[in-house]
This record gives C-alpha cells, sequence and structure tokens, in this order.
C-alpha cells in the first residue's frame, strides 16, 4: 500500500485572476535548476487567460491537476492526488478568492509551506485592496514575497510600500516590469517609535505596530524598557499582581479585531478589573509564565498607574 512521505515540501503562489501566476510557475517548471528529477504535483485551483505550456517544461515528470471547486479541497482528496501521481512535492498555483486558511486546512499530514509568494497585478491591486480588503490582507499577512506586476514607472510605489508593510514587515517587496526588469523595494521603513531609547515610548496610535514587532523581533525587545496604555484583563487563576495588559487590535477588518495582551507582574497588588485602563512601565523579560504555557514576553512593571481610555481605543495599522 502507498504510503506519503515523511515530509512534502509545498510552493504556493497565491493572488487573484490575472496577476501573474501562471507565468511565473511557467518560467520556473522550464529552469532545469528546479529539475531535482522528483514527481512533482501541480495543483491549478484557477484558470485564467494563460495556459501551462508543457512542452516548454525543462522539469520531467509534472502532473498537473484541477481542483475547481473549494469543496474539494480535502485531506482526502489531497492525499488522493498525491498517492496517484507519487508525488514527493506541490506546487499551488491558488485561487485569489478562496481564504489561505481553506488549504492550510486541508493539507496532509506532512505536507510543509517552503515557500509562499503573492503576485497583485499593478494596476488593480488598490481597488482589490479598498473592496475586498479581507483577501488582500489574506494574501499577505503569511507570504514571504510580494511581486507587483507590470509596474510601470513613474507609478509612486509608496502605496503599494504602505499595503504591504501595514500587513507584514518580513515580506519583501519586488516590483516587475513589463520588459521582465525587477527593482527590489529599498523604501526605508522605521518604527514610530525609537526601540533604542531609554524608555521605549508607545503612543496611543502605535501599539499595534508595537505588539506586532515585538512578536516578530522578540530578541529586541528582551531586557529593553517600554511604557503604554493598555486595557486590563484579569484571571482569577494568576497571582494577584499579575494581570494581562493589552490592547483590541484590527488587523483587517472588524470581523477579526481580537484582544493582544502581554502577561504583567505588577510592582504592587492593584484593586483593578478587567477592562480597567492602566499606563504602565515595564521591563520586557522573556520567562515562564501561565497564561503562555511555558516562555512568553513578561512585562515587569515598575509604574502602573490607574488611566482613562484613547481617544481611539481600538488599535489599528492605518
Amino acid at each position: 500500500m502507498k504510503k506519503l512521505p515523511a515530509e512534502t515540501p509545498v510552493y504556493m503562489f497565491v493572488g487573484f485572476l490575472e496577476s501573474g501566476k501562471t507565468k511565473f510557475i511557467q518560467e520556473t517548471l522550464e529552469d532545469v535548476r528546479f529539475d531535482t528529477g522528483e514527481n512533482t504535483l501541480l495543483l491549478v485551483a484557477e484558470e485564467g487567460e494563460e495556459c501551462y505550456d508543457e512542452s516548454k517544461f525543462a522539469v520531467k515528470n509534472v502532473f498537473i491537476a484541477y481542483v475547481d471547486d473549494k469543496e474539494d479541497l480535502t485531506e482526502e482528496k489531497l492525499t488522493a492526488l498525491q498517492l496517484e501521481y507519487g508525488a514527493t512535492r506541490v506546487l499551488v498555483e491558488y485561487n485569489g478568492m478562496w481564504l489561505l486558511d481553506d488549504f492550510f486546512n486541508a493539507m496532509p499530514e506532512g505536507w510543509m509551506i517552503n515557500q509562499l509568494m503573492t503576485f497583485f497585478d499593478t494596476a488593480t491591486v488598490m481597488n482589490f485592496n479598498t473592496n475586498m480588503r479581507q483577501l488582500v490582507f489574506d494574501k499577505i499577512q503569511n507570504t514571504q514575497m510580494v511581486v507587483f506586476n507590470r509596474y510601470v514607472a513613474p507609478m509612486d510605489k509608496m502605496p503599494l510600500h504602505k499595503l504591504v508593510r501595514g500587513i507584514s514587515r518580513r515580506a519583501d517587496i519586488v516590483y516587475e516590469y513589463l520588459d521582465g526588469r525587477a527593482d527590489y523595494d529599498d523604501i526605508e521603513d522605521p518604527l514610530p517609535f525609537d526601540v533604542n531609547a531609554p524608555i521605549i515610548e508607545i503612543e496611543d496610535r502605535d501599539y499595534a505596530f508595537f505588539y506586532r514587532d515585538l512578536s516578530e523581533n522578540m530578541e529586541e525587545y528582551i531586557g529593553k524598557t517600554v511604557s503604554f496604555k493598555g486595557i486590563v484583563a484579569t484571571d482569577k487563576r494568576l497571582p494577584q499582581d499579575n494581570i494581562v495588559i493589552g490592547r483590541h487590535i484590527m488587523t483587517c477588518c472588524a470581523d477579526d479585531i481580537q484582544y493582544s495582551g502581554l502577561a504583567c507582574v505588577l510592582p504592587q497588588t492593584m484593586n483593578v478589573k478587567t477592562r480597567d485602563w492602566l499606563k504602565i512601565t515595564a521591563k520586557i523579560e522573556f520567562i515562564k509564565h501561565q497564561i503562555y504555557k511555558g516562555k512568553g514576553p513578561v512585562l515587569v512593571a515598575s509604574i502602573a498607574e490607574i488611566c482613562q481610555p484613547p481617544e481611539e481605543e481600538l488599535a489599528t495599522f492605518y
């Protein structure tokens, strides 16, 4: 009986219709350097005007399977396709109207995302962002690279840069011209606060940036002192001088608002309740804490004072 490989690398190419995914995959499969001799399953979840020309593939043993219906995104279906073709790696041209979690939740055991690239047509991306913000956010938040295809100089790169950086600081950004030339984004993108200050002052409008950067660059913050306003969450299972403090962050739209808080040890026991607001000054330590079920960033506060909520209680990246 056939068995799945212990690990299967998956290369995902995502974006909306006519964004350049097919062209990029075609060129990849024409590159002899991508031919490792193994069976490759190409899952196509979206058919645009451009079709694959298999006669030009330098990569041998490529098997194309079409997934026309989102209901076919099941572990059983994907497992069956891999076993049918004996594939040991998978390429995916993903439907831009489907959320990535639909695919992630269907991945068979052993499938691992090795690369995720996102493609946009420069002429239409801002319109998509206005009308389908959740889908645009979904395609950028976990990607390693964003490619803006059909870029025409002297189009202003800043709105495109801000679109990506408002969602991810880690993704590379590439602007590809009609003639095939490409520029890597080199726009400096400083944080709205000084991470090297004796006390890192986080303005009310900047908490979302602080929380994301702390999550992505933990080592940069360990041992440093930070000051900000936050809303309290209490738990009877914690010691009396321990709380959680943070803000509600909207990353995309109202449906994804969530409380993003950090464990905090107060300088003394305080009579605070859930939904109270505190202004704290605290050193960030990476230690074990009950709310993390292991190690995590813990705010060891030297100052904690009851305060009024900020004018805008919801933190965003805008």
